[in-house]
């Protein structure tokens, strides 16, 4: 009778690979003997392992979900090579698993060129710069190529030999002997810190890294529209990688600066204008230096009130890599005298009796939705 692999771990028969492999190390760490002497839990552990190693494996998994036992045919009832272990053992030993009795999973040098680090570089720009789109001049400080050796990092014509400590693998392996037989287990090479070959005869001016330190100059094109926070990519201008590697990418970090005048939010713009009272009830016209339109006459009408919005349409900041624009919204501040003479005092009379029809009337401010008392409840309940 085949046995129930999904059982042993607590699995469904539909679980992921990921969930299986959780489920095994939780078990294993339970029942490992290096941590449960138990001969119950010993028994248990193997029986788990067994379990995990043919879950694990796509073809022995499809003989079990067809009602079949992997096992059954010669492999008895060991350890039927731990091909998929290497990742839960080195959790526990802190190396490769290589398996028991000799068996070995290496997983050979690392290799002396490697790709290179991308680099990040902050960049402040001013509203103006940002709408309109700016290229500046920027120093990095990156890894270059060695231009001595031109990333070989060889002197001369000497080349790298293989390591003799780990014999060209990038790895040693050590033996210990536990109640489960031998376990071997894999780490870096000390000497050739997992490469698998050393230099003899390292160049002089970067160290056999094949690269060095250098400022360089770089021209960074920012486009219109970008805000604040955005990146601009610039492939293979950071850091060249060990050995003389293909360098990583430079990333532009845009912060924008606050405005005078002008608050951004997205693409439209917003700024306040203090407008006298006279003004906002006759009307008036009121001049603006706008981002990309220059001197722009903003139109008061007349009638305007407290806190009213004048907007105009296709002013604002301009969309990134398109010809659409935001808005500009002028906010209206109707500026009330307080300084007045005998003269304003006779003629303000005067207006207030030919306007007895306006009076001052109390009005509940639950009813007014976007007045003062709603923009106040906005800002300190978030409601």
């Amino acid at each position: 009778m085949a046995r129930d692999y999904y059982g042993l771990l607590g699995v469904s028969r539909n679980a992921s690979e990921t969930e299986i492999k959780r489920a095994y190390r939780r078990l294993a760490r339970e029942l490992h003997p290096d941590v449960n002497p138990d001969e119950e839990a010993q028994a248990k552990f193997k029986e788990v392992s067994i379990a995990y190693e043919v879950l694990s494996d796509p073809e022995k998994r499809r003989i079990v979900d067809m009602g079949g036992d992997p096992l059954e045919s010669g492999a008895g009832n060991g350890f039927p090579g731990f091909g998929g272990l290497g990742d839960v053992f080195e959790a526990f030993f802190g190396g490769g698993f290589g398996g028991f009795g000799g068996g070995t999973a290496s997983r050979g040098p690392t290799g002396r060129v490697r790709a290179g680090a991308d680099s990040l570089l902050r960049m402040r720009l001013s509203l103006d710069e940002c709408a309109t789109g700016v290229t500046k001049q920027v120093t990095v400080d990156t890894a270059v190529l060695c231009d001595r050796c031109h990333g070989k990092g060889t002197n001369g014509s000497s080349s790298p030999v293989r390591c003799d400590t780990c014999g060209g693998r990038g790895e040693v392996q050590t033996v210990q002997r536990s109640l489960l037989g031998q376990v071997m287990t894999s780490r870096p090479c000390p000497t050739c810190r997992g490469v698998g070959e050393v230099i003899l005869d390292p160049c002089y001016q970067c160290g056999g890294d094949g690269r060095v330190r250098a400022r360089r100059e770089i021209s960074v094109n920012i486009p219109a529209g970008v805000a604040d926070g955005m990146r601009v990519r610039l492939a293979a201008q950071g850091e060249v990688g060990p050995g003389g590697g293909p360098a990583g990418d430079l990333y532009v970090e845009v912060h924008e600066q606050p405005h005078d005048v002008f608050v951004r939010d997205g693409d439209d713009l917003h700024c306040t204008i203090s407008v006298p009272m006279v003004d906002a009830a006759l009307g008036t016209t009121v001049t603006v230096d706008a981002i990309l339109d220059g001197l722009t006459e903003i139109t008061i009408p007349p009638g305007t009130q407290p806190g009213s919005t004048v907007t105009l349409r296709g002013h604002g900041m301009p969309h990134l890599r398109s010809g659409v624009r935001g808005d500009l919204h002028v906010h209206v501040e109707v500026v009330v005298p307080s300084h007045l003479d005998k003269r304003d005092i006779e003629l303000l009379r005067e207006l207030k009796k030919r306007r007895s029809r306006d009076v001052p009337e109390v009005r509940s401010v639950h009813n007014e939705g976007s007045g003062l008392f709603s923009r106040l409840r906005e800002t300190f309940t978030g409601r």
